[in-house]
């Protein structure tokens, strides 16, 4: 013990230096009044030397996002099946694209990015696609995601039994485990898409290896699912009929490109658009889609609505006067500032903004004579006008058209708008509304319209083949106008088979500027998506959206806090 004995065992007292206590002195010393303005230019000292010293710390330190805090979000509906190879509904993929990670993700720029995977290579000719996955990749019970991960998930997709939506994207692509980190994919033939299907979520096989597949939708990993995306659940609310209120999901330390800067997010959901509105209004929500409130952030939606005619149902759309007369006479401006808020773009050609800001489609007509011009195309194409009798061309009569569409309440405003501006032209106009499920089942389906109101998801590779060639006239394909063009079904199939992104993006507007000219359907609008979000809410760039649910991409880069750091110490994610 005596080792210790040199130190002391009591400490002097702090003393005030001289000067100082000199200082204090004189100013008690002072009149009351000159002591109260000797204070205050104390005090103002202390703050101007406090404010000098922060300034020159923000001179040599750099600003970063901190974590900590939550966020409120609110959405319409409940979930279901928080599953990528089950999910349905806006709410299912919400949750599904927080709690699981893809070997692909999506960038700020609506890239695709590594997130699972390390790294990737794709043979010459386009047909196989080998992947490394993360050495540290792990799921939310701290086990690793394997080769053997993604194969199982892949051919979980490609089971037909499962009825997974997956399963169009997967059906002939073989999957095998090079390792237990590598994983290969080999394509029937080359297909530059197939990168996005990449981004599918990674189920963990062991633990849904044992699953029966007329049990998934019933196991209990589908409410409190063990996945390897950016967060995880922690609690589950349901009401007194077991529906599903609200979600809680904390932040997952272990997800693969770091641990997002938000602690948690908190989802409440609604049976209603106005019962959510009502919520972000009262501020019980902080953030939610679909709700049109200032400083809300937009970002082009990719989609693409349009009146899409049938030939085969009514033969007078095989006249492209016709066709071209009923695009002219619709008022675009109607629909997209006073039935939409302004919150869209006037279209009138198959690709929404992102895809059509690098071609002249055909001209929006002027609201004030788009009746006139519509009614001269008519003239010139042969078609006369009398009253009582409407428009005839020889032996042919105009029709009454039947246009088709949802019942939903948006679709319902604009085709009713459309009806009205056919019948300014002379064209006479029955309106059939459907629940949504009926309008696919009976109508889109089998084909039952004259004329559709409908939107397509273009998706934000722009690959239109799907909706314009030739081969997918008939259900399941959705190419609803039943257009014909060879040389666009040429142009089509090039894009998708081309490596070469620019190459594609050229042959895809090419193909776009032929559909536009051909008039096969009145393209209308591309809606904006809305998305209102707390102010200090920070670090939040919204992609291209084909699914609400895209506007998670970023969300491991979302933070309400932030922190002054050496540059040498700044976080690289």
């Amino acid at each position: 013990m005596e080792r210790f004995s040199r130190f002391p065992t009591t400490f002097p007292s702090f003393q005030k230096p001289a000067a100082i206590s000199r200082f204090f002195s004189h100013i008690r010393r002072l009149p009351p009044g000159d002591k109260l303005i000797a204070s205050i230019l104390a005090l103002a000292v202390v703050v101007s030397c406090l404010m000098g010293i922060r300034e020159l710390q923000k001179t040599f330190l750099v600003e970063q996002p901190a974590r900590g805090g939550t966020l409120i979000e609110g959405m319409v509906g409940a979930p279901r099946f928080v599953n990528p190879l089950l999910a349905l509904t806006d709410a299912d993929r919400d949750l599904t694209m927080l709690t699981y990670a893809g070997l692909m993700g999506i960038s700020a720029t609506g890239e695709l990015t590594p997130v699972l995977a390390e790294s990737y290579t794709i043979s010459e000719d386009g047909k196989t696609y080998t992947f490394i996955i993360r050495q540290h990749a792990k799921f939310s019970d701290n086990t690793p995601v394997t080769a053997e991960d993604v194969v199982f998930t892949v051919e979980k997709a490609q089971d037909p039994t499962l009825k997974s939506p997956e399963y169009a994207n997967w059906a002939n692509i073989r999957a095998e485990v090079v390792d237990s980190r590598t994983v290969r994919f080999t394509l029937p033939q080359a297909y530059a898409p197939f990168i996005e299907d990449t981004t599918l979520g990674i189920l963990p096989s062991k633990l849904w290896r044992n699953v029966p597949n007329d049990q998934f939708p019933f196991s209990p990993l589908m409410e409190r699912p063990v996945a390897a995306g950016p967060f995880r659940v922690t609690n589950v609310l349901r009401d007194g009929n077991g529906v599903i209120k609200e979600y809680d999901l904390v932040a997952f330390k272990g997800y693969a490109t770091g641990r997002p800067y938000l602690d948690g997010i908190h989802f409440k959901f609604f049976t209603s658009p106005s019962d959510l509105a009502g919520a972000v209004r009262r501020g019980a929500v902080e953030s939610a889609y679909g709700v049109a409130k200032d400083g809300a952030l937009r970002a082009p939606y990719a989609r693409v609505f349009g009146v899409f005619y049938n030939p085969d149902k009514q033969p007078i759309f095989e006249n492209k006067e016709v066709r071209e007369a009923l695009s002219v006479a619709i008022n675009r401006d109607n629909i997209v500032n006073t039935l939409l808020g302004g919150y869209a773009t006037p279209l009138t050609g198959p690709l929404p903004p992102e895809g059509a800001d690098t071609f002249e489609p055909a001209a929006l007509p002027d609201p004030a004579t788009r009746i006139e011009a519509a009614r001269l195309i008519l003239d010139e194409g042969g078609w006369d006008y009398e009253e009582g009798v409407g428009w005839t061309k020889g032996e042919t009569a105009m029709p009454t058209i039947t246009l088709r569409t949802s019942s939903v309440a948006e679709l319902k405003l604009i085709a009713s708008s459309v009806q009205a501006d056919w019948e300014l032209l002379g064209i006479p106009v029955a309106l059939e509304l459907y629940e949504p499920g009926s309008l696919t089942q009976e109508v889109i389906r089998p084909r039952e319209y004259d004329a559709l109101l409908f939107g397509e998801v273009v998706g934000r590779d722009r690959d239109l083949f799907a909706f314009w060639h030739s081969s997918q006239r008939r259900d399941p394909g959705l190419n609803v106008a039943l257009y014909t063009n060879e040389t666009v079904d040429a142009l089509l199939a090039k894009a998708r088979a081309e490596s070469d992104t620019e190459a594609a993006h050229a042959d895809i507007v090419s193909a776009g500027q032929l559909i536009a000219a051909d008039y096969p359907a009145a393209f209308t609008h591309a809606p904006d998506f809305l998305y209102a979000v707390p102010k200090d809410l920070k670090g939040i760039v919204l992609p291209q959206v084909t699914s609400p649910s895209d506007r998670f991409a970023t969300v491991a880069s979302w933070h309400r806090y932030t922190e002054f750091v050496w540059p040498i110490l700044v976080s690289s994610k």
